[in-house]
C-alpha cells in the first residue's frame, strides 16, 4: 500500500521552489538595471565599450561600434581620442605653472572647438571645475613643449599631474579624464581630498607610464 504523501515536506518543497525563482527574477532585474546601454541607440553594451563626445555639452556618451562608425561625422559629435601618450621630460617649472592660477596641483587642458580656445579643468568634490585660463601661459608652454600643438580639438587633453614628485603629464583621450574625474569626485574626503584621491591619481598615471624594458 502506498504511503499517503507528506503534505508538510510538499509544501516546504514548493515554498523553497518559489523563494529561488523570486531570487533569480531579483538577481536578473539587478543585472538588467546594471547593463549599460548605447546613449545614441539604446542597444546593450559589453563592459569595454567606447565613447563619443557631444561638443557642445561636454557630454561624454557611451555608444556601440555601429553608432560610432557611423555618426562619426555628425555635426556636434566626435568619436573620443585614441592616444595615451606619457610625456617624459616634459618643460613645466613651478613658476610657468603658477601663472596658471589653478587651485591644485591636478588639471587638464584641450581646445574647446565651441569655445574656441583652450580649456582648463581640475577636478574637485563637485566634478570638474573650469577656470579661466591666462592665455600667455598656454603659449609659453607650447613654445617648450611643441608636442601639445598636435592636440585633437575637444578629444584630447594634456594632464598634468603636480601631486607626486616628480610632476607627470601625458596626452590622453578626453573621456579618460572625465573617469579620472568621477574617481576622485567618488574617492573625495576631507579638504583636500585626502589619500585616496592621491591613490587613485597614481595609479591612474601607473597605468599610462611606461613600464621598464618596454
Amino acid at each position: 500500500m502506498t504511503p499517503p504523501p507528506d503534505t508538510g515536506t510538499a509544501r516546504a518543497d514548493t515554498i523553497a521552489r518559489l523563494r529561488r525563482m523570486a531570487n533569480a527574477r531579483k538577481v536578473a532585474a539587478a543585472s538588467a538595471a546594471d547593463e549599460e546601454h548605447c546613449d545614441l541607440c539604446g542597444t546593450s553594451l559589453p563592459s569595454d565599450h567606447r565613447h563619443m563626445l557631444q561638443t557642445e555639452e561636454r557630454r561624454i556618451l557611451c555608444v556601440c561600434e555601429p553608432c560610432r562608425a557611423m555618426r562619426a561625422h555628425e555635426p556636434g559629435l566626435r568619436p573620443t581620442g585614441s592616444r595615451s601618450l606619457y610625456l617624459d621630460g616634459f618643460q613645466l617649472d613651478d613658476d610657468l605653472w603658477a601663472k596658471f592660477q589653478i587651485p591644485i596641483g591636478l588639471a587638464f587642458f584641450f581646445r574647446s572647438g565651441a569655445a574656441g580656445r583652450v580649456v582648463a579643468l581640475y577636478p574637485s568634490p563637485a566634478g570638474a571645475t573650469e577656470c579661466e585660463l591666462y592665455l600667455e601661459a598656454w603659449r609659453e608652454l607650447t613654445l617648450a613643449n611643441p608636442v601639445i600643438a598636435t592636440l585633437d580639438s575637444d578629444v584630447e587633453a594634456l594632464v598634468v599631474n603636480r601631486l607626486s614628485s616628480p610632476p607627470e603629464h601625458a596626452i590622453v583621450p578626453i573621456d579618460r579624464c572625465y573617469e579620472l574625474v568621477g574617481t576622485i569626485k567618488a574617492n573625495w574626503t576631507g579638504i583636500s581630498g585626502g589619500s585616496s584621491v592621491e591613490d587613485a591619481v597614481a595609479a591612474f598615471f601607473g597605468r599610462l607610464r611606461p613600464r621598464s624594458g618596454s
